[in-house]
This record gives C-alpha cells, sequence and structure tokens, in this order.
C-alpha cells in the first residue's frame, strides 16, 4: 500500500492542507488578536510586520539555496522539513500565547520575536514543501493532476482556517485552537513525508556557488516575467478577499450575515472548478494554459459590477471561482518548466532557489493592493465606515471588478512574452 501511495498527488497534497490551516488562521487573525484583543498600538503592530516583511524577503532565497546544496541519504528537502515540524508548531502557540500582563512595549517585543521566529520557520517548510512539485511530479499531464488535488486541499484548508478559527477561539480560547492547529499540522505533514520519496540523483549534481546561484536565478528572463504576471493575478486574489466585506454592504447591500454565503460561492466552488481546468490543462502546452487562465479570470471578473444583491452576487462569485481555479491550478506547471529548464542548461536541479525567489515576488503583490486600494479610495473620497464618502457603492464596484480586470490584463499581456520550448516528458 505505500509503495502505491508514494509520490501520489493525493498524498503530496496533505502537505498543502497541513501548511495552510494554520498559515490562513495566522495571517486572518494575528493582527486581530495583538491590536484589538490585546491592545497593541496600530503603529507599533504596524513596524513588527514591516520588519517581518523584511526578513522574509531575505530568509526565502538563503533558505531555498541551502535546501539545493543539502545532501543526505534522505534527501534534500525531506530532512528540512522534518527537523522545521516541532519548531513551527512551537513557533504558531507562540504568536498566540503570548504571557500575561505584559506592558505595551513587552508585548511589542514579544509579537515581533513571535512574528520572526514563525516566518523563518515557515519559509523553511514552504520553500522545501514546494521545491518537491517540480521534482516529484514530471510531464505536463502528471503536474496538472498534481496541480489540481493540491489547489483543491489548499481551498479545504481556506475555508477551515476561516470558518472554524473563530468558533475555536470562542470556545477554547487563542492559546488553546494554536495547541489544536499545530497537532493537526504535525498529524498531516507527517502523513504527507511517509508518502514522499526523494530523487537520490538530484542530491548528487553539483551545486553553483551562492554568487552563481543567485547570478543564473536573476538573470532567468522567463522566470522573471512567470513570476511578474503571477504578481498581478495574486494582487487580485488578495484584492478580491479584502473587497468582498464592502462589495456586500455597499453594493449588494445584503445583510452582514450573508458575507458568509458569498465568500462560499467563490471558495465552494473552486474544489469541483479545479477538475474542469485539470482536464482543460492536461490537453495544452503549459504556457498556453497558463495564458488561457489569465483571460478566463479577467473575464470572471466583470460580472461582479453587475451585481445587485444577494442572488446575482452568488453568480457572479461562482464565475469568479471559475478564473481563480484556473489561476491556481496553472502557475506550478509553468514554473516546474522553468526549473526543467534550468536543470538542462546547468546540469543540477535548483528547485529551491526558484521555489523562494518566486514566493517572495508573488507575495509582494500585496504592496499592489494596498496601493490599489489607497487610490481608488481616494478618488472616491471613501475615508471608513464612518465616513464613507459621496459614492462608496462605485467604490467598490471598482475595486472588485475593474480594477482586478486591469492588473489580469496585465498579466494576460505579460504572459504573452513568454516563450518556453516544450520537449518530450516521461508522462509516468
Amino acid at each position: 500500500m505505500r509503495q502505491k501511495l508514494t509520490n501520489t498527488p493525493m498524498m503530496y497534497a496533505f502537505g498543502m492542507l497541513a501548511m495552510m490551516i494554520p498559515s490562513q488562521a495566522f495571517s486572518t487573525f494575528y493582527s486581530y488578536y495583538y491590536v484589538d484583543k490585546l491592545g497593541l498600538g496600530v503603529g507599533l503592530a504596524t513596524l513588527a510586520r514591516t520588519i517581518f516583511l523584511i526578513w522574509d524577503a531575505v530568509n526565502q532565497p538563503l533558505f531555498g539555496y541551502w535546501s539545493d546544496r543539502t545532501k543526505s541519504k534522505y534527501g534534500r528537502r525531506r530532512p528540512w522539513i522534518f527537523g522545521a515540524i516541532p519548531l513551527f508548531m512551537l513557533a504558531f502557540v507562540m504568536v498566540f500565547s503570548p504571557p500575561a500582563n505584559l506592558a505595551e512595549m513587552g508585548l511589542f517585543t514579544w509579537f515581533l520575536i513571535a512574528l520572526i521566529f514563525y516566518e523563518a520557520v515557515a519559509t523553511v517548510i514552504w520553500v522545501n514543501y514546494g521545491a518537491l512539485f517540480a521534482e516529484l511530479f514530471r510531464g505536463d499531464r502528471v503536474r496538472a493532476k498534481a496541480s489540481a488535488v493540491q489547489q483543491g486541499f489548499q481551498i479545504v484548508a481556506l475555508l477551515i482556517g476561516t470558518a472554524l478559527t473563530p468558533i475555536l477561539f470562542d470556545g477554547m480560547g487563542f492559546g488553546n485552537m494554536a495547541i489544536v492547529y499545530a497537532v493537526v499540522f504535525a498529524v498531516l505533514m507527517l502523513l504527507c513525508l511517509r508518502f514522499v520519496k526523494e530523487d537520490p540523483e538530484a542530491s548528487r549534481a553539483p551545486q553553483p556557488n551562492m554568487k552563481d546561484a543567485f547570478k543564473e536565478t536573476l538573470g532567468n528572463k522567463p522566470f522573471w516575467l512567470i513570476n511578474l504576471a503571477n504578481s498581478f493575478a495574486q494582487t487580485v486574489n488578495g484584492l478580491l478577499s479584502a473587497t468582498i466585506p464592502f462589495y456586500a454592504k455597499y453594493v449588494l447591500k445584503i445583510p452582514e450575515a450573508q458575507n458568509t454565503i458569498l465568500l462560499a460561492s467563490v471558495f465552494v466552488s473552486v474544489i469541483p472548478l479545479v477538475g474542469v481546468w485539470y482536464w482543460l490543462l492536461r490537453r495544452m502546452d503549459p504556457v498556453k494554459g497558463w495564458r488561457l487562465s489569465f483571460l478566463a479570470y479577467a473575464l470572471s471578473v466583470i460580472p461582479l459590477w453587475f451585481g445587485t444583491g444577494l442572488l446575482s452576487g452568488i453568480i457572479a462569485g461562482v464565475i469568479v471561482g471559475f478564473g481563480l481555479a484556473g489561476f491556481l491550478v496553472s502557475p506550478p506547471m509553468v514554473n516546474s518548466k522553468i526549473i526543467d529548464m534550468d536543470a538542462d542548461k546547468t546540469g543540477s536541479r535548483r528547485e529551491g532557489i526558484y521555489t523562494a525567489v518566486s514566493g517572495f515576488i508573488v507575495r509582494s503583490s500585496g504592496l499592489i493592493s494596498a496601493v490599489a486600494f489607497l487610490i481608488v479610495s481616494l478618488v472616491f473620497g471613501y475615508e471608513s465606515g464612518d465616513n464613507p464618502g459621496p459614492n462608496p457603492e462605485m467604490t467598490f464596484r471598482y475595486l472588485i471588478s475593474v480594477v482586478p480586470l486591469v492588473l489580469l490584463a496585465f498579466s494576460l499581456v505579460i504572459s504573452y512574452f513568454v516563450n518556453i520550448e516544450r520537449k518530450p516528458a516521461n508522462e509516468s
């Protein structure tokens, strides 16, 4: 049974489920917990988050480089992940379990140390887990299947991390909630690793020194174009999630309690729709399929402009789910082709450094989203719920439909400058 399940998309995807449940709970609630519940000043919280982002920029490429150069009989990636599992559990619990009665500067210090520790350990796991994808799954068809299964698990994790977390911390407190998620993470990640077997030849391949490794990666034009296009599309993902509550209030004019229904129309619909995209992408050249996903995503945000109530919002949400599913499934396939090309050129498999640099570029999309939100709000005069300005409805129609359409148009145009030669691959 173990041999039959080894390196299958299903077992690999348990790693995504393991990481995304606590990661979603962290990203959604850590600021709320420290600022609203514990009373940390917004200025200090912002300072800590800024240092956190700078640290993220530094550590991702370094961990990717060190992972690529790891040589062990257990592989390059698995030892890093095994070592990081107990540290991630500790870091996650630490974020949500500060000592009682800390003064504000003491709370800030704990918050900052916990964020830096959490980010370092999470980066180790994300980089090494992501780097396994291109190595374990060779060939366009199997990569399409693996990506579809992985993204289906990711959406399930997003729903659990978003919907279950408030119930848990309401019933048992933030600290106990963190312990529960830490244990769930460990069980699921160990299950994933039990059925992952790395290629021993990859560890034996020569690796360039740090200067040459970064020079080769940073000089790879298709790599930069792909990640720039993905960054604009990733901005849309964040913008939609952040704007939906405002869209529901000011455009659809529905009660706050119905926000969950609207969010579910997008995210729940993605789960079966990744299957549709798997069926499409396994029959196409990866770059053409990736390009098609941008077109579909761009067209899918247009119906949001015409929303007038809950029903029309749900229909528009399902349509957006189709576009979102395509974008979730296609990028890992294209990024894997870049890694294959680099291996052909350099003679070494460097999934770690490419995964790390790619992850940082895409995660920087949050800045684009924040700037877009600020500019549109200034244009239409929206300041806050207390002072929504003369036309909040138009503010959020633009933010949820027009701005995403423009960003995805940039992604689509950039994708036409990417040309990757398709070579026969082992589809087994």
